[in-house]
């Protein structure tokens, strides 16, 4: 009798600690949440302490939610309209208290999300994952993902059944896909189902096999003028944007200057309506000795900065240095010795 006696104080003890712990430390109890109760949860106050937390909700903003004519009026003006990658939501959470009127969903998660090769590995079930996270955090930036290669290439009914996915269960606001004049019909399709699309041209990374690589486009009087050709067949087919990569800024300005719609341009100077950049790249969020693109500024060195702030965790884990007495849990006095009487009392197991 006096064992199960000790067994049932051994059982009440944590929740009577936790009660009288969280009772001394805080004299409003904290909100209870459906993570924290159970059908088996025995009282309000065994509140469970997690480990981990949600990052916070998006911040709030005072901004008016950017939409297509937001970006229409920017151009009009003249103002440069600014474009940003993330992948997910801690990048466009960023991304999104910084002011970026685009957010771009981009296929170079591959290689700096996911660690692949190149942009071509990377799936549409991949770009929905990340497209929902990164659409919890930009709540007033207008959105943009990537279709992947060989989401829309086959053909236009394709394209629009790839894009109504992205819009409906990546909740973005908009698509992008690369390519000229050949992607016309695909574009028109699209934008017929009231999609709003962003064209690629000048580089196109999907591509780079077929362009012997990641190549600067538009060097030649030839390659300049077909590059004008496809911005043209880009902008009629519906396109209310589109990227112009690695083209000299010399063609950029001009092809932009023959435009109605804003140009977005990576490595392309600063003729064009807009940039954008990896966030990745630009924030230096990398190992030392990765190759850099020419046109890419590194604005900022996050890998340093996490590495250091990792080591000095490593050595102080290993040292005891951490946790110190502010990052535990208090206990009264007498729970402590109430607690040490009763597991003295617990018998030794042989």
């Amino acid at each position: 009798m006096a064992a199960l006696r000790i067994a049932t104080r051994r059982m009440l003890l944590p929740q009577r600690f936790a009660c009288r712990a969280l009772q001394a430390t805080s004299t409003t109890p904290p909100p209870l949440s459906s993570t924290n109760i159970t059908p088996h949860s025995p009282a309000p106050c065994s509140i469970r302490h997690s480990s981990h937390s949600p990052l916070s909700a998006a911040t709030a903003s005072t901004r008016k939610k950017v939409t297509t004519q937001t970006l229409r009026n920017l151009y009009k003006k003249g103002e440069p309209i600014t474009m940003l990658t993330a992948h997910d939501f801690p990048s466009a959470h960023v991304a999104e208290v910084a002011g970026m009127e685009v957010v771009l969903v981009g296929d170079s998660l591959a290689m700096v999300a996911l660690g692949m090769q190149d942009t071509n590995e990377v799936v549409l079930e991949d770009m929905l994952l990340h497209c929902r996270s990164v659409a919890r955090a930009a709540q007033t930036a207008f959105t943009v993902a990537d279709l992947p290669m060989g989401s829309y290439e086959i053909s236009p009914e394709q394209a629009l059944q790839s894009a109504i996915r992205i819009i409906k269960e990546g909740r973005v606001q908009g698509i992008k896909l690369e390519g000229g004049e050949e992607m016309a019909p695909t574009i028109k399709r699209i934008t017929s189902a009231g999609i709003p699309v962003v064209g690629h041209i000048g580089l196109t990374p999907q591509r780079q096999n077929a362009l012997g690589g990641f190549r600067v486009q538009g060097k030649s009087t030839a390659s300049a003028l077909k590059l004008l050709q496809d911005a043209r067949a880009v902008q009629e087919a519906g396109a209310f944007m589109m990227v112009v990569e690695a083209v000299p800024p010399e063609i950029a300005r001009i092809v932009t200057q023959k435009l109605s719609v804003p140009t977005i341009g990576i490595g392309a100077g600063n003729g064009c309506s807009g940039q954008v950049l990896v966030q990745i790249d630009m924030t230096g969020n990398f190992p030392p000795g990765r190759f850099l693109p020419k046109f890419v500024k590194q604005y900022a060195n996050v890998w340093n900065e996490a590495l250091k702030g990792i080591e000095e965790y490593r050595d102080e884990v290993k040292s005891r240095a951490y946790p110190a007495e502010q990052h535990t849990y208090p206990i009264p006095k007498e729970e402590l010795a109430e607690f040490e009487k009763a597991v003295d009392e617990i018998p030794e197991k042989k």
